[in-house]
């Protein structure tokens, strides 16, 4: 005999938390993310990660540290990824939460899930040697590997889904508008 508060878990996601998360998104739908970044000498930072701010008024505390830092051989101290290690991370990171959502809410159970990016930059854009060249990507490649209890094409729907929905994937696929301050102390 089933008990009847069972709840329905697919990939470690409460489906019915899923449902609810996507319904009340559809009346309040803001979220907002803040991260503060201090420079902790030579090319170290540290950011701090702020609260999440949903459209409802509600507002989930977050007390995480990110590090970042160069390699060596780029005058750094090697204690913590780089920027653009971060940022490929991020990227694979906000797809994963997409492709384990859809799957999820499919009924689709995952064996395996890996995303590998790449991609190439030409300092010359970064230390300003030629105004040809732009600083960053001029494009970066992934790969998903993924396995479950789905079919091929369940799975090309659910990476279409993917580059259609991820914020991280948006963000990187087309340009945003960028709106900065410079406060300078005395």
């Amino acid at each position: 005999m089933l008990n009847p508060v069972q709840k329905a878990i697919v990939n470690d996601i409460d489906l019915d938390k899923l449902t609810q998360l996507v319904a009340e998104a559809a009346i309040t739908p803001a979220l907002g993310f803040e991260v503060t970044t201090r420079w902790d000498g030579q090319f170290r930072s540290e950011s701090s990660v702020g609260p999440i701010r949903f459209g409802n008024g509600d507002v989930v505390v977050r007390d995480f540290v990110i590090k970042a830092d160069e390699p060596e051989e780029i005058l750094g101290s090697n204690q913590s990824p780089n920027p653009q290690e971060l940022l490929m991370a991020a990227l694979n990171a906000c797809m994963t939460v997409g492709y384990v959502a859809g799957a999820a809410k499919r009924g689709i159970t995952l064996h395996k899930l890996e995303i590998e990016t790449k991609g190439t930059l030409d300092l010359r854009g970064f230390f300003a040697l030629s105004d040809a060249v732009p600083p960053g990507y001029p494009s970066l490649e992934y790969v998903v590997r993924i396995a479950g209890d789905a079919t091929p094409e369940q799975f090309a729907e659910i990476h279409a889904e993917v580059q259609a929905t991820s914020p991280n994937y948006d963000n990187l696929a087309r340009a945003i508008r960028m709106e900065a301050k410079l406060e300078v102390s005395a």
